[in-house]
Protein backbone atom coordinates (compact mmCIF):
# COMPACT_ATOMS: atom_id res chain seq x y z
CA UNK A 1 0.00 0.00 0.00
CA UNK A 2 1.64 3.73 -0.87
CA UNK A 3 1.04 5.74 2.09
CA UNK A 4 -0.90 8.82 1.06
CA UNK A 5 0.22 12.40 2.42
CA UNK A 6 -1.98 14.60 4.63
CA UNK A 7 -3.33 17.74 3.99
CA UNK A 8 -5.06 20.11 6.56
CA UNK A 9 -5.67 23.36 5.07
CA UNK A 10 -2.27 25.04 4.46
CA UNK A 11 -0.18 21.98 6.17
CA UNK A 12 1.31 19.16 3.72
CA UNK A 13 2.47 15.74 6.12
CA UNK A 14 4.34 13.38 3.75
CA UNK A 15 3.35 10.66 5.98
CA UNK A 16 -0.20 10.56 7.46
CA UNK A 17 0.55 9.94 11.12
CA UNK A 18 -0.01 12.70 13.92
CA UNK A 19 1.22 11.53 17.51
CA UNK A 20 -1.16 12.07 20.12
CA UNK A 21 -1.06 14.53 22.44
CA UNK A 22 -0.61 13.39 26.00
CA UNK A 23 -0.90 15.00 28.99
CA UNK A 24 0.53 15.94 31.60
CA UNK A 25 4.08 16.51 29.92
CA UNK A 26 4.45 13.23 28.01
CA UNK A 27 4.24 14.92 24.34
CA UNK A 28 6.30 17.37 25.13
CA UNK A 29 9.18 19.23 22.41
CA UNK A 30 11.68 16.51 22.37
CA UNK A 31 8.97 13.97 20.73
CA UNK A 32 6.63 16.07 18.87
CA UNK A 33 9.73 17.45 17.23
CA UNK A 34 11.16 14.22 16.37
CA UNK A 35 8.25 12.91 14.97
CA UNK A 36 7.79 16.39 12.23
CA UNK A 37 11.41 15.79 11.62
CA UNK A 38 10.05 12.04 10.51
CA UNK A 39 7.56 13.62 8.38
CA UNK A 40 4.42 12.82 10.62
CA UNK A 41 2.67 15.90 12.55
CA UNK A 42 4.31 16.17 16.20
CA UNK A 43 1.72 17.33 18.75
CA UNK A 44 3.06 19.33 22.58
CA UNK A 45 0.03 18.47 25.00
CA UNK A 46 -0.71 21.50 26.21
CA UNK A 47 -2.97 20.62 29.60
CA UNK A 48 -1.34 21.39 32.92
CA UNK A 49 1.20 23.57 31.29
CA UNK A 50 1.58 27.25 32.44
CA UNK A 51 1.39 29.80 29.51
CA UNK A 52 5.46 30.43 29.32
CA UNK A 53 6.06 27.26 29.69
CA UNK A 54 3.72 26.57 26.35
CA UNK A 55 5.97 29.26 24.82
CA UNK A 56 9.18 27.36 25.86
CA UNK A 57 8.03 23.75 24.50
CA UNK A 58 7.04 25.42 21.47
CA UNK A 59 9.76 27.44 20.37
CA UNK A 60 12.13 24.34 21.52
CA UNK A 61 10.28 21.97 18.99
CA UNK A 62 11.04 24.88 16.45
CA UNK A 63 14.56 24.77 17.28
CA UNK A 64 14.79 21.07 16.85
CA UNK A 65 13.37 20.72 13.77
CA UNK A 66 15.21 23.78 12.03
CA UNK A 67 11.55 25.24 11.78
CA UNK A 68 10.95 22.85 9.21
CA UNK A 69 8.14 19.74 9.85
CA UNK A 70 4.93 20.53 11.70
CA UNK A 71 4.18 21.01 14.97
CA UNK A 72 0.84 21.61 16.99
CA UNK A 73 -0.82 21.38 20.23
CA UNK A 74 -3.29 19.42 21.93
CA UNK A 75 -5.29 20.96 25.06
CA UNK A 76 -8.10 19.64 27.09
CA UNK A 77 -11.57 21.64 26.13
CA UNK A 78 -12.60 20.92 30.18
CA UNK A 79 -9.26 22.53 31.26
CA UNK A 80 -9.81 25.85 33.13
CA UNK A 81 -7.19 27.36 30.82
CA UNK A 82 -7.95 26.17 27.79
CA UNK A 83 -8.70 29.50 25.92
CA UNK A 84 -5.62 30.75 27.45
CA UNK A 85 -3.45 27.93 26.74
CA UNK A 86 -4.33 27.93 22.74
CA UNK A 87 -4.31 31.69 22.25
CA UNK A 88 -0.77 31.31 23.99
CA UNK A 89 0.31 28.76 21.23
CA UNK A 90 -1.69 30.75 18.30
CA UNK A 91 0.21 34.04 19.16
CA UNK A 92 3.44 31.33 19.19
CA UNK A 93 2.29 30.55 15.14
CA UNK A 94 1.44 27.01 15.91
CA UNK A 95 0.68 24.82 12.88
CA UNK A 96 -2.20 23.42 14.20
CA UNK A 97 -4.37 23.01 17.29
CA UNK A 98 -5.98 19.94 18.31
CA UNK A 99 -9.00 20.13 21.18
CA UNK A 100 -10.30 17.12 23.03
CA UNK A 101 -12.22 15.90 26.33
CA UNK A 102 -15.25 18.19 25.59
CA UNK A 103 -16.28 20.44 22.47
CA UNK A 104 -15.52 24.21 22.40
CA UNK A 105 -16.63 26.84 19.85
CA UNK A 106 -14.01 29.48 21.22
CA UNK A 107 -11.24 27.53 19.49
CA UNK A 108 -12.42 28.54 16.07
CA UNK A 109 -12.43 31.94 16.58
CA UNK A 110 -8.78 31.96 17.78
CA UNK A 111 -7.62 30.17 14.92
CA UNK A 112 -9.59 32.13 12.55
CA UNK A 113 -8.01 35.60 14.20
CA UNK A 114 -4.41 33.91 14.05
CA UNK A 115 -5.13 31.76 10.74
CA UNK A 116 -4.21 28.96 12.75
CA UNK A 117 -5.49 25.44 11.93
CA UNK A 118 -8.17 24.40 14.00
CA UNK A 119 -8.67 19.98 14.80
CA UNK A 120 -11.19 18.94 16.74
CA UNK A 121 -11.60 15.27 18.41
CA UNK A 122 -15.15 14.11 17.91
CA UNK A 123 -16.66 10.46 18.23
CA UNK A 124 -19.98 11.43 16.22
CA UNK A 125 -21.21 12.30 12.82
CA UNK A 126 -23.35 15.32 14.53
CA UNK A 127 -20.13 16.92 15.83
CA UNK A 128 -17.97 15.82 12.70
CA UNK A 129 -20.60 18.24 11.05
CA UNK A 130 -20.66 21.12 13.48
CA UNK A 131 -16.93 21.15 13.15
CA UNK A 132 -16.98 21.50 9.59
CA UNK A 133 -19.40 24.29 9.63
CA UNK A 134 -17.21 26.66 11.80
CA UNK A 135 -14.51 26.08 10.09
CA UNK A 136 -12.68 22.66 11.30
CA UNK A 137 -9.17 22.33 8.75
CA UNK A 138 -9.68 18.72 9.57
CA UNK A 139 -11.65 16.73 12.40
CA UNK A 140 -9.49 13.78 14.62
CA UNK A 141 -12.26 11.13 14.97
CA UNK A 142 -11.26 9.28 18.15
CA UNK A 143 -13.17 5.52 19.20
CA UNK A 144 -13.47 4.07 22.12
CA UNK A 145 -9.90 2.25 21.55
CA UNK A 146 -8.15 5.37 22.15
CA UNK A 147 -6.31 6.19 25.64
CA UNK A 148 -7.43 8.91 28.01
CA UNK A 149 -10.56 10.61 27.93
CA UNK A 150 -13.26 8.68 25.89
CA UNK A 151 -16.06 10.20 24.03
CA UNK A 152 -17.93 6.95 22.85
CA UNK A 153 -17.98 3.57 23.35
CA UNK A 154 -18.13 2.59 20.19
CA UNK A 155 -15.01 0.94 17.89
CA UNK A 156 -13.51 3.66 15.44
CA UNK A 157 -14.07 0.86 12.77
CA UNK A 158 -17.61 1.27 13.19
CA UNK A 159 -18.01 5.46 13.47
CA UNK A 160 -15.28 6.35 10.82
CA UNK A 161 -17.28 5.52 7.59
CA UNK A 162 -20.23 7.29 8.15
CA UNK A 163 -18.15 10.49 9.68
CA UNK A 164 -16.04 10.57 6.52
CA UNK A 165 -18.93 9.88 4.11
CA UNK A 166 -20.58 12.99 6.55
CA UNK A 167 -17.86 16.07 5.66
CA UNK A 168 -15.40 17.08 3.19
CA UNK A 169 -12.81 17.84 5.38
CA UNK A 170 -9.57 15.40 6.07
CA UNK A 171 -10.91 13.10 9.21
CA UNK A 172 -8.45 11.29 11.03
CA UNK A 173 -8.75 8.29 12.51
CA UNK A 174 -7.67 7.83 16.27
CA UNK A 175 -7.90 4.64 18.57
CA UNK A 176 -5.96 1.31 19.10
CA UNK A 177 -3.42 1.55 15.98
CA UNK A 178 0.13 0.15 17.26
CA UNK A 179 1.71 -1.06 13.63
CA UNK A 180 1.07 -0.34 10.12
CA UNK A 181 -1.62 -3.21 9.42
CA UNK A 182 -3.70 -1.45 11.84
CA UNK A 183 -2.79 2.18 10.30
CA UNK A 184 -3.28 0.91 6.66
CA UNK A 185 -6.71 -0.45 7.83
CA UNK A 186 -8.36 2.52 9.17
CA UNK A 187 -6.95 4.35 5.48
CA UNK A 188 -8.76 1.71 3.88
CA UNK A 189 -11.78 2.66 6.23
CA UNK A 190 -11.46 6.04 4.26
CA UNK A 191 -9.33 8.10 6.98
CA UNK A 192 -6.92 10.56 5.31
CA UNK A 193 -4.22 10.21 8.49
CA UNK A 194 -4.25 8.34 11.40
CA UNK A 195 -3.56 9.45 15.38
CA UNK A 196 -1.05 7.44 17.19
CA UNK A 197 -0.88 7.46 21.12
CA UNK A 198 0.30 4.38 22.42
CA UNK A 199 3.30 3.92 20.28
CA UNK A 200 4.74 7.53 20.78
CA UNK A 201 4.23 7.12 24.62
CA UNK A 202 6.38 4.15 24.26
CA UNK A 203 8.79 5.71 22.66
CA UNK A 204 12.44 6.95 23.61
CA UNK A 205 11.48 10.82 23.07
CA UNK A 206 8.38 10.50 25.02
CA UNK A 207 9.02 11.99 28.40
CA UNK A 208 7.52 9.68 30.64
CA UNK A 209 10.05 8.09 33.42
CA UNK A 210 11.69 4.63 32.81
CA UNK A 211 9.42 3.21 34.96
CA UNK A 212 6.46 4.46 33.32
CA UNK A 213 7.88 2.92 30.58
CA UNK A 214 8.52 -0.34 31.92
CA UNK A 215 4.81 -0.82 32.84
CA UNK A 216 3.83 -0.66 29.24
CA UNK A 217 5.68 -3.65 28.40
CA UNK A 218 5.13 -5.31 31.20
CA UNK A 219 0.72 -4.67 31.16
CA UNK A 220 -1.45 -7.47 29.34
CA UNK A 221 -4.51 -6.90 27.79
CA UNK A 222 -6.67 -7.76 31.16
CA UNK A 223 -4.84 -4.81 32.44
CA UNK A 224 -6.78 -2.43 30.71
CA UNK A 225 -9.60 -0.76 32.33
CA UNK A 226 -12.10 2.01 32.03
CA UNK A 227 -12.54 4.32 35.05
CA UNK A 228 -14.68 7.32 35.75
CA UNK A 229 -12.64 10.59 35.49
CA UNK A 230 -13.53 13.75 37.24
CA UNK A 231 -13.21 15.52 33.86
CA UNK A 232 -17.16 13.64 33.74
CA UNK A 233 -15.52 11.23 31.05
CA UNK A 234 -14.92 7.75 30.53
CA UNK A 235 -11.03 7.41 30.62
CA UNK A 236 -9.05 4.15 29.50
CA UNK A 237 -6.09 3.72 32.22
CA UNK A 238 -4.12 0.63 33.15
CA UNK A 239 -5.41 -1.30 35.77
CA UNK A 240 -2.62 -0.19 38.63
CA UNK A 241 -3.49 -0.24 42.55
CA UNK A 242 -4.78 3.52 41.99
CA UNK A 243 -6.88 2.84 39.36
CA UNK A 244 -8.12 -0.31 41.28
CA UNK A 245 -8.83 2.36 44.11
CA UNK A 246 -10.50 4.11 41.43
CA UNK A 247 -12.74 1.76 40.59
CA UNK A 248 -13.50 0.45 44.03
CA UNK A 249 -14.43 4.14 45.31
CA UNK A 250 -11.71 3.87 48.12
CA UNK A 251 -8.97 6.48 46.38
CA UNK A 252 -7.99 9.55 48.46
CA UNK A 253 -10.11 12.29 48.14
CA UNK A 254 -8.06 16.04 47.50
CA UNK A 255 -6.97 18.52 50.41
CA UNK A 256 -7.07 21.16 48.20
CA UNK A 257 -8.02 22.04 44.91
CA UNK A 258 -5.92 23.46 42.23
CA UNK A 259 -9.54 24.79 40.18
CA UNK A 260 -8.04 23.51 37.12
CA UNK A 261 -11.20 21.89 35.40
CA UNK A 262 -14.14 23.85 34.36
CA UNK A 263 -15.57 21.45 36.53
CA UNK A 264 -14.88 18.70 38.63
CA UNK A 265 -16.29 15.52 40.38
CA UNK A 266 -13.48 16.16 42.66
CA UNK A 267 -13.62 12.22 43.26
CA UNK A 268 -9.42 12.53 42.89
CA UNK A 269 -7.07 15.63 41.17
CA UNK A 270 -6.73 14.35 37.61
CA UNK A 271 -3.65 16.55 36.87
CA UNK A 272 -2.12 15.63 39.65
CA UNK A 273 -2.64 12.01 39.11
CA UNK A 274 -1.46 11.59 36.12
CA UNK A 275 1.38 13.76 37.00
CA UNK A 276 2.95 11.19 39.45
CA UNK A 277 2.56 8.84 36.78
CA UNK A 278 4.84 10.79 34.31
CA UNK A 279 7.45 11.02 37.15
CA UNK A 280 7.54 7.32 37.24
CA UNK A 281 5.21 6.61 40.31
CA UNK A 282 3.12 4.15 39.02
CA UNK A 283 1.53 3.17 42.10
CA UNK A 284 -0.14 6.44 43.10
CA UNK A 285 -0.68 7.61 39.39
CA UNK A 286 -2.68 7.64 36.82
CA UNK A 287 -1.50 5.29 33.69
CA UNK A 288 -3.72 6.36 30.70
CA UNK A 289 -2.96 3.95 27.86
CA UNK A 290 -4.93 2.79 24.38
CA UNK A 291 -6.80 -0.25 24.47
CA UNK A 292 -3.58 -2.43 22.80
CA UNK A 293 -0.67 -1.02 24.39
CA UNK A 294 -0.10 -4.30 25.57
CA UNK A 295 1.10 -5.12 21.73
CA UNK A 296 3.82 -2.79 22.55
CA UNK A 297 7.25 -4.93 23.60
CA UNK A 298 9.60 -2.03 22.71
CA UNK A 299 10.46 1.35 23.31
CA UNK A 300 11.66 2.72 20.45
CA UNK A 301 13.33 5.58 18.57
CA UNK A 302 10.46 7.46 16.93
CA UNK A 303 12.83 7.30 13.30
CA UNK A 304 12.44 3.39 14.06
CA UNK A 305 8.80 3.53 14.59
CA UNK A 306 8.32 5.38 11.33
CA UNK A 307 10.41 2.89 9.52
CA UNK A 308 8.75 0.30 10.86
CA UNK A 309 5.53 1.59 9.96
CA UNK A 310 6.59 2.27 6.34
CA UNK A 311 7.97 -1.18 5.96
CA UNK A 312 4.63 -2.32 6.90
CA UNK A 313 2.42 -0.67 5.23
CA UNK A 314 4.52 -0.93 1.98
CA UNK A 315 3.87 -4.60 2.40
CA UNK A 316 0.21 -4.59 2.57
Amino acid sequence: MKLPVLKIGDLTAEVPIIQGGMAIRLSTARLAAAVAQEGGIGLIAASGMAFDELRKEIRLARKLTGGKGIIGINAMVAAREFLGLITTAAEEKIDLIVAGAGFSRDIFAVGREHNVAVVPIVSSVKLAKISEKLGAAAIVVEGTEAGGHLGTQQSIKDILPDIVKAVNIPVIAAGGATDGAAVAELLKLGASGVQMGSRFAASEESNGAPALKELYLKMTKEDVVQIDSPVGYKGRAILNPFAKQVLEGTQPRPRTCDNCLKQCSRSFCIIRALTRAQQGDVETGLVFTGANMWKIKEILPVKEIFRRLKEEIAKI
